[in-house]
């Protein structure tokens, strides 16, 4: 491997310095990163040095560039870490088999979602979940809105344990997924086989049944499949 040149070593040591500062809190969340010109006088770097300082810092969801703006500071969490790798995995469903892989981990992680929702949701879960199913429903007719809707139902699920890291992951999968998704074709008699669908594991999870929650989601989940293959092929 090629060493690392003068302006790439002097990024890296931006980096660590304002991800430091980052980190302790001396640059707040939501705080603008001081403008190009004063990072230049503070580290003795030149423009370019900084830009690549601040490509590498947006790529591992430190700060959140933003266009005629000046960067903004996003405080490291399971947001920001996922964000980080979203290129890589981007990458890697490009890959054969690669989009099939990422929704067999849905499922598994679904699963065991519906299951521990079940035997423990609570009245205020219960009520997140009513009330996602009935804006659900009534989209019906509006296949964009039944798709953020959908993706909703299933959310209020990884919201459950209140676990920080599941509703990063499901924010994950809606991203990743989202290009063979959104391209599916979306009708009403489509729309109301997966509420039915939702129904069913709704109406598992009230019942406190988690087999059949798990059956249910199951089903759910490989006609979702099966109808990505019918439109996409081996995927």
């Amino acid at each position: 491997m090629a060493p690392q040149d003068d302006s790439g070593r002097a990024a890296d040591q931006v980096v660590r310095s304002i991800a430091d500062r980052i980190r302790a809190g001396t640059l707040a969340d939501g705080q603008p990163l001081p403008p190009e010109r004063d990072l230049m006088e503070e580290y003795g770097i030149s423009r370019t040095v900084v830009r690549e300082a601040v490509r590498t810092l947006s790529s591992r969801g430190l700060i959140e560039a933003l266009p005629r703006h000046r960067p903004v500071v996003r405080k490291p969490g399971f947001d920001a870490a996922i964000d980080a790798v979203g290129s890589i995995v981007t990458h890697l469903l490009g890959e054969p088999g690669g989009v099939k892989n990422l929704f067999d981990s849905r499922i598994m992680v679904e699963a065991a979602l519906v299951r521990q929702a079940a035997k423990e949701a609570s009245k205020h879960d219960i009520a997140a979940l009513t009330a996602a199913l009935e804006a659900n429903g009534a989209s019906i007719l509006d296949s964009e809105e039944f798709y953020r809707t959908d993706n909703a139902f299933h959310g209020v699920l990884y919201q459950i344990p209140q676990n920080p890291v599941l509703p990063a992951i499901h924010r994950a999968y809606t991203t990743w997924l989202a290009p063979q998704w959104s391209r599916m074709p979306r009708l009403p008699d489509r729309n109301r086989a997966n509420l039915e669908a939702h129904k069913a594991i709704y109406d598992a999870i009230l019942m406190r049944d988690p087999d059949a929650a798990e059956a249910r989601l199951r089903d759910h989940l490989a006609t979702a499949w099966a109808q990505v293959r019918e439109t996409f092929g081996d995927v």
